[in-house]
């Protein structure tokens, strides 16, 4: 798979006959449609590790949420699918402090939003605004949550991020991965974690292999698997451990 002819700093791809533009904040714009995509926000991961006595900062939820509003003033979507896992776990929603939960409302009050139904989602927030669906088909391509490895399938769930090394070091960064006929979307929430792309969950969605389009500052990189390496735990392990 190659990325369609671009202008400076963009990067474009064909996915089922539909070009679509992934941007570096992680999200997913198809502008024929004025549809925007994000995944995997997982707000309020931070309050649910707090409770559970890891104490991360409270900030996680704020910071995800401006850079939706900040893609949303810039590309005044119609449309933004939320692609599941929104909230970290079912009591996030009422955890969201009252400032919060207002943006949110204004977001889906100004958008036509839809929560696409996640592991650790599975209930819409209702009071929140938007409209809720568990697979969401429009035109040639299938949203939902969890990749199947259909044709024209945009997914998340698996959080995937690429290693590549040069200059004495090497680079871990979040990304979109697609073979051409479907394509996973990377976290965009603050504090979620990423499984590298040459991890054994992708190899059901991607028989064949893919390609990653990197999260860089600014614009994303396409990688082409030859350059790929993967994660190495202690003792040589693969990352296969990582919890989704």
């Amino acid at each position: 798979m190659t990325a369609a002819r671009a202008l400076p700093n963009e990067t474009l791809l064909h996915l089922a006959g539909e070009l679509l533009t992934p941007t570096p904040e992680g999200a997913l714009w198809w502008a024929a449609r004025r549809l925007l995509v994000v995944s995997d926000l997982h707000l309020e991961k931070g309050s649910n590790y707090a409770a559970a006595g890891q104490l991360l900062p409270p900030y996680d939820t704020g910071a995800t949420l401006a850079r939706v509003e900040a893609l949303c003033a810039r590309l005044q979507p119609e449309t933004i699918l939320s692609l599941g896992d929104s909230f970290h776990d079912r009591q996030s929603e009422f955890r969201l402090p009252p400032p919060y939960a207002d943006r949110i409302r204004a977001l889906t009050a100004a958008h036509d939003w839809v929560w696409i139904e996640g592991n650790h989602d599975p209930d819409p927030p209702a009071h929140l605004g938007g409209r809720a669906a568990k697979v969401l088909r429009l035109d040639g391509l299938v949203f939902r949550h969890e990749p199947e490895g259909e044709a024209g399938e945009i997914a998340g769930h698996l959080h995937p991020v690429a290693k590549v090394a040069g200059r004495g070091r090497a680079v871990r960064r979040r990304c979109f991965a697609s073979d051409g006929a479907r394509l996973v979307m990377p976290a965009m929430g603050a504090f979620a974690g990423g499984l590298n792309i040459l991890d054994t969950a992708f190899s059901s969605v991607f028989p064949e292999g893919c390609m990653a389009f990197a999260m860089g500052e600014g614009r994303v990189y396409s990688l082409p698997r030859r350059h790929l390496i993967p994660d190495v735990r202690t003792g040589g392990a693969s990352s296969g451990g990582w919890r989704l």
